[in-house]
């Protein structure tokens, strides 16, 4: 009975963790795409309307849905005149967001080097910082669509049968 149970538990880990897997593959180009819509929109904000950037993030907050939102307003929460640079407080909260969801080292960097160019430039140079970003951000977007149409499907699969293998060994 207790060499059944642990089969059942070996295979539902092992498939959990495959599944798991397959969610975070299937889950990395939906916020690549939001991240992407939040910079257009930081952008028009701060081109167009010549918001602040404390203005600019809270605005983006407000038109994208969370948890990328959520980013941007803690972010904007946390600016204060003349107490800190922007970078510090970007990058800290990048690094809890890159912690908690399904993206990549890469993204992290592609995300915390645009912090590092935010707020320190004239408008123009923003702008340009802002669509070398978004063209980052498509190199990555299209990377993950073909990664998580290789290997989502695949993944499921491999868990359960890992698991599957592991009891066999083991029985």
């Amino acid at each position: 009975m207790i060499k059944l149970l642990a089969c059942l538990f070996i295979i539902g880990s092992l498939t959990w963790i495959g599944h798991e897997y397959a969610n975070n593959l299937a889950n990395r180009p939906k916020f690549i795409r939001l991240f992407k819509n939040g910079l257009q929109i930081l952008e028009a904000e701060i081109v167009y309307s010549q918001a602040t950037i404390k203005e600019s993030l809270t605005s983006v907050a407000q038109q994208i849905p969370d948890p990328i939102s959520n980013l941007f307003q803690n972010i904007a929460d946390d600016i204060q005149q003349d107490k800190e640079q922007l970078y510090p407080i970007w990058e800290r909260h990048v690094e809890k967001f890159y912690h908690k969801h399904p993206l990549q080292l890469e993204d992290k960097e592609i995300l915390q080097q645009f912090g590092r160019t935010l707020g320190q430039h004239d408008i123009v140079q923003q702008q340009k910082y802002i669509r070398l970003t978004i063209n980052h951000l498509e190199r990555m977007l299209s990377e993950a669509e073909e990664k998580n149409h290789r290997y989502g499907k695949m993944s499921r699969s491999v868990g359960f049968l890992v698991g599957t293998f592991i009891v066999l060994l083991l029985l």
